[in-house]
């Protein structure tokens, strides 16, 4: 199997329990995403190059081969691909309007060509998702993603909207997560097979994934983030470790975020880390992985597929343990 640079020991794990099936399966994906990263031309090509060489975790197109599992197609590797393309857009898109410099560690395509090349970029990534589904005529699947977009544009308009509002609730939080990252992983599962536990599954482990990739925000360290600490609250996006934090240090709630430098936002990570947040946080994420697993109890697959799965799960916690 050609797997993609940088790819992290939990993913790993699961390739190495797996039967070869899931690693014949997922290097069929990894060929789509370099042929359809260089659909763009000379130019463009060469900046979705860039995104897929960064590597990633592929959970999104993990989930979509293991939930249809060993009898899964040549459908579900299309739709695999697709959603990754959609998830790699997304980030393009993010960078730009965040003004990231860094990804994974590595230059962003907004740093790297500029802002109107990346966001060209990530319009090319999504054109490519839905056109590789609309060649294999998979109406379904192109349902479902079309669907998880629109509330990822939603996620994102809200999370501008919150930009630098500290008095946000946990509940706003929640939701605007479920929209921009939960939604993602649940059409992941679905589009392996279409059954609501499986949706429930891919939300609940969706959402556990970002409020730990919050988490790691603050507690950093730079060379396992590939970015500063501190980078959401320059950025002004408020997430949970902040509202918990605020709960017991009501003075970080009058925190003027747009007055941050880099010294002032890791200042306020070890605020809000002295607050005991980040464990609380961590502890509700553990929680929801918990309960997304017993969603699988009903799903009644075969061993090697639930083991798999559970392995994903703990994925999500062992990267942040």
């Amino acid at each position: 199997m050609t797997r993609p640079s940088a790819v992290p020991p939990p993913v790993t794990a699961v390739l190495d329990a797996s039967s070869r099936w899931l690693p014949e399966r997922l290097g069929r994906v990894e060929e789509l995403l370099r042929r359809e990263a260089g659909e763009g031309g000379d130019v463009l090509g060469a900046d979705a190059e860039m995104t897929l060489a960064a590597g990633g975790k592929r959970l999104r197109p993990m989930l979509v081969l293991l939930c249809a599992g060993e009898a899964g197609d040549e459908v579900e590797v299309r739709s695999a691909a697709a959603i990754e393309l959609v998830h790699m857009a997304t980030l393009v898109h993010d960078d730009v309007l965040d003004h990231a410099e860094l990804r994974r560690g590595r230059p962003t395509v907004a740093a790297a060509s500029g802002r109107e090349r990346a966001t060209a970029t990530g319009d090319l990534l999504f054109s490519r998702a839905f056109a590789l589904l609309a060649e294999g005529g998979v109406g379904r699947a192109t349902s479902l993603l079309s669907a998880a977009a629109v509330a990822l544009a939603r996620g994102e308009l809200a999370q501008r909207r919150d930009a630098f509002d500290t008095t946000i609730s946990a509940e706003r939080y929640l939701e605007r997560c479920r929209l921009k990252t939960a939604k993602l992983f649940e059409c992941a599962c679905l589009l392996g097979r279409d059954e609501s536990s499986l949706g429930a599954f891919g939300a609940g482990i969706g959402l556990a994934f970002q409020l730990l990739d919050d988490v790691l925000d603050v507690s950093g360290p730079e060379e396992r983030t590939g970015k500063a600490r501190g980078t959401d609250l320059l950025d002004g996006t408020v997430t949970l470790p902040l509202i918990e934090a605020a709960a017991e240090d009501p003075g970080i709630r009058s925190a003027d975020l747009r007055s941050l430098d880099p010294a002032g936002a890791l200042a306020l990570c070890e605020r809000i880390a002295a607050t005991g947040a980040l464990e609380r946080v961590r502890a509700r994420a553990l929680g929801i992985v918990e309960e997304a697993k017993r969603r699988l109890d009903s799903a009644g697959f075969k061993s090697e597929q639930r083991r798999l799965l559970d392995l994903v799960a703990d994925g999500v916690v062992q990267r942040y343990s």
